[in-house]
């Protein structure tokens, strides 16, 4: 019986997949939930519109490599991501075997500025019930983003994300409301929201239509909501 050290491995023994990053933009515009995507400027998939996202380099981490792709395609830099899931169906790309990572992140859309980068002709809004052709697998990826997105909302306090930094309750509602597809009941909605203690109140009120001005409220730093949210919606 024979043992192999490091010195006697030759890495040329296993096929090789490639690594790529996509990154899922979501934000609240016009009432609606829309994408960032770009559109490639190189083959394959040439003038059709993708997720941003590109090849991982030998010297750099997942998280590294997303960053760094969406800086580069669409100019969008300092924006918290998270890993979503890995996609790796044999043929998504026709150039090679090729493995993705795709991470989202929910922004408001005033604090990015986007731009097309070198690999990218144009970049822009698509809502997600109007969604363009999209290379790859990337309807696939936009879907289960989605899914993943509403399931959050049971349990966390990924809302508040899409939202400025203060806020009244029908904005957050309507938030709710957009990203789950279905109206929410207005009493039931503030009920459960302020018992979930994740609010605070800033003692500012914005001017609603015609009734009397709204508490503007900001989400608690301090407020446990993987716990304090769990199960808030239906």
């Amino acid at each position: 019986m024979t043992t192999e050290t490091i010195a006697d491995y030759n890495p040329n023994r296993y096929e090789r997949p490639s690594i790529t990053v996509d990154v899922v933009i979501f934000s609240l515009i016009n009432n609606q939930l829309q994408v960032l995507l770009v559109k490639r400027k190189y083959p394959p998939f040439a003038d059709i519109w993708a997720i941003p996202g590109g090849f991982v380099r030998i010297d750099e981490s997942l998280e590294d490599a997303a960053a760094r792709e969406l800086a580069e395609e669409t100019g969008v830099t300092n924006v918290y991501i998270e890993q979503l899931y890995t996609f790796g169906t044999p043929g998504r790309d026709p150039r090679t075997r090729v493995v993705t990572v795709a991470y989202f992140a929910l922004v408001p859309q005033d604090v990015i500025k986007h731009r097309p980068g070198d690999d990218a002709s144009e970049t822009g809004w698509f809502p997600m019930c109007n969604l363009p052709e999209l290379a790859f697998d990337h309807d696939e990826i936009l879907a289960y983003a989605q899914t993943r997105l509403r399931y959050k909302l049971e349990y966390t306090s990924v809302g508040f994300q899409l939202l400025p930094d203060i806020f009244t309750l029908t904005e957050l509602q309507k938030a709710y409301e957009i990203i789950l597809g279905e109206a929410l009941d207005k009493r039931n909605f503030r009920r459960k929201i302020l018992a979930s203690e994740v609010l605070e109140e800033t003692g500012e009120k914005k001017k609603e239509g015609e009734g009397r001005p709204a508490m503007l409220y900001r989400y608690r730093d301090d407020a446990v909501a993987e716990v304090k949210t769990r199960r808030l919606f239906p």
